[in-house]
């Protein structure tokens, strides 16, 4: 299968380069990305590509003034490529996040195990890192957990493996429920985790002791509220997706909802929270 690829540059990285990966991906038919100092890169089938569907992209991630180049990429093996630049994640020595064709560990407690197709979720962004390491943390044992916006599932798988009694895994993305599906299989955990399709209006009845929230600052903001509702008296909220600058923003929403924030950790300009209701 021969391959497009488009080669953008933009004004402003961050936060539109993010933005753009899900508009071209999550919305469309592009398969992988490689960030670039300037923009990125973003791959396409030859037969799929569409320069309509490429402006309108840019436009709906509020892209203004991008250049990009098209080039037609000579025909190969592409999953051998992808492969060969798809690096397993060690996270800070308790946790190995891997792709199917990389080796387990023995020296780590934790092997997960995700084929990440065009999901988003494989610990490689600093969200999803942050995120691990707040479950790392947390006392799991028995809980009710709920993982929103679970792209991979890499989360709910952790959380499930780290001893929840059951999680919740939301995507409303149905390509990320599929692909949440099988990771929670070929991890050993579906007796614990249920993968669902849906966004927060799935929450009205459900409670849980732990809510996690990766998505970004927009849905946090507007769905915070319904996360609190579902969140049992004392229980843990755990948001990222966001940049440092978001925080006070979401800290004060979390205020308003009577919640405390415990702690805030940060890597690469991204930034996580733990809150207690």
């Amino acid at each position: 299968m021969q391959y497009i690829e488009v080669a953008i540059t933009l004004q402003q990285v961050n936060p539109y380069r993010d933005l753009l990966i899900d508009a071209l991906g999550n919305e469309g038919p592009y398969d992988s990305f490689e960030e670039t100092p300037n923009g990125l890169k973003a791959y396409v089938p030859q037969d799929q590509y569409d320069e309509a569907f490429l402006r309108s992209a840019l436009a709906s991630a509020g892209v203004v003034d991008a250049q990009y180049t098209v080039n037609l990429l000579p025909d190969k093996d592409w999953n051998e490529e992808w492969e060969k630049g798809h690096a397993a994640v060690l996270v800070e020595d308790f946790c190995w996040v891997r792709a199917p064709f990389h080796p387990v560990r023995e020296d780590v407690k934790y092997n997960i195990e995700i084929e990440p197709k065009m999901s988003f979720g494989t610990a490689h962004h600093a969200t999803t890192y942050m995120m691990l390491t707040f479950l790392r943390d947390l006392d799991l044992a028995g809980k009710e957990v709920l993982d929103m916006g679970c792209g991979t599932a890499v989360l709910a798988i952790l959380a499930a493996l780290r001893g929840a009694n059951h999680v919740d895994a939301i995507d409303v993305d149905e390509w990320a429920w599929r692909n949440a599906e099988e990771n929670v299989q070929r991890n050993g955990v579906a007796d614990k985790v249920t993968c669902l399709l849906g966004d927060a209006s799935l929450l009205e009845s459900e409670r849980y002791d732990v809510v996690l929230a990766n998505i970004n600052r927009n849905i946090l903001l507007s769905d915070m509220e319904r996360y609190r509702r579902a969140l049992r008296p004392g229980g843990t909220l755990l948001l990222s997706g966001f940049y440092h600058a978001d925080v006070s923003a979401l800290q004060s929403k979390a205020a308003e909802l009577g919640m405390k924030l415990e702690e805030e950790r940060g890597r690469d300009g991204w930034s996580a929270l733990r809150l207690n209701g």
